[in-house]
């Protein structure tokens, strides 16, 4: 009987441990850090100059140039824009969540972006279909604000694809960009930038960037508001990330729907016969 007992007591022990222990699961995966980025390498200043010659005139990189001029324009929304918000999420990959329910894990951390300290806090929810993130962002010291919404966005499941939408600013809290991201395996293979903000002239311009395994295995597809001609224009860019030779068709600055090449110097060359 006295073994009974203390088997009984044993078991209820067990069970009372049990139910004790919180079960907390496991975070969601977070999206990879390049689903906010769109690679401007090939074409940023310093390689070659970034003044369109809209004369078009003999200049040995003009072909090169008017390509790097289009990628300047939205890059230069990511670093005056973006630079707190990616820099947040790029530093939530190498942060310990904390569960704040079954479905609900937060990161929580602080950092600091060209000399301004910052806290943010990203919350990522399970729900059905998707996962939800939300990253809400505050400032210490000089012109600091509270903490509040910059961006959130969803995955799929699977976590090879989703959006994010970002709002202005803090001062500013309206929608601003939307980004659209698909990987293959562990490689961003598609992102997409659209300008959402009501108002502006710029609003629906968008600039797509892809990689492919042809011999010029990146691209962009730009459609955008260019404020010279007045008017939405449309760009297609090629090049390749191994050799940087490439080309672009843009019928609204060179005149008409042929492409024009570069080669690995970004010097003008004749496209070769396809």
């Amino acid at each position: 009987m006295k073994m009974i007992f203390t088997l009984q007591m044993t078991l209820l022990l067990i069970i009372g441990l049990t139910w004790g222990c919180k079960k907390e699961g496991t975070p969601p995966a977070l999206p990879p850090a390049g689903s906010m980025t769109i690679d401007f390498s090939n074409f940023l200043a310093g390689k070659k100059s970034e003044t369109v010659n809209y004369s078009l005139n003999a200049v040995e990189n003009t072909n090169w140039t008017v390509a790097a001029t289009v990628a300047s324009v939205w890059n230069s929304i990511l670093v005056i824009n973006l630079a707190v918000p990616v820099a947040a999420f790029g530093k939530a990959i190498n942060t310990v969540p904390t569960s704040l329910s079954k479905s609900t894990w937060q990161w929580k951390y602080s950092i600091d972006v060209v000399g301004a300290s910052y806290t943010a806090r990203l919350t990522g929810q399970t729900a059905t279909g998707n996962i939800k993130w939300q990253m809400y962002i505050s400032k210490q010291g000089v012109n600091g604000y509270n903490e509040f919404l910059w961006y959130e966005g969803t995955t799929t499941l699977d976590g090879n694809s989703g959006t994010w939408t970002i709002n202005s600013s803090q001062a500013d809290q309206t929608p601003m960009l939307q980004i659209d991201w698909s990987k293959s395996g562990t490689a961003i293979d598609s992102i997409k930038y659209t300008y959402i903000k009501t108002g502006q002239a710029f609003n629906g311009s968008y600039i797509q960037y892809g990689l492919t395994t042809n011999a010029l295995n990146a691209f962009y597809n730009v459609y955008s508001w260019e404020p010279n001609k007045i008017k939405f224009t449309t760009v297609n860019i090629e090049w390749s990330t191994a050799v940087h030779n490439g080309r672009i068709k843009a019928p609204d600055y060179f005149l008409d729907s042929s492409w024009y090449c570069w080669d690995s110097n970004g010097n003008d060359v004749t496209c070769p016969a396809r």
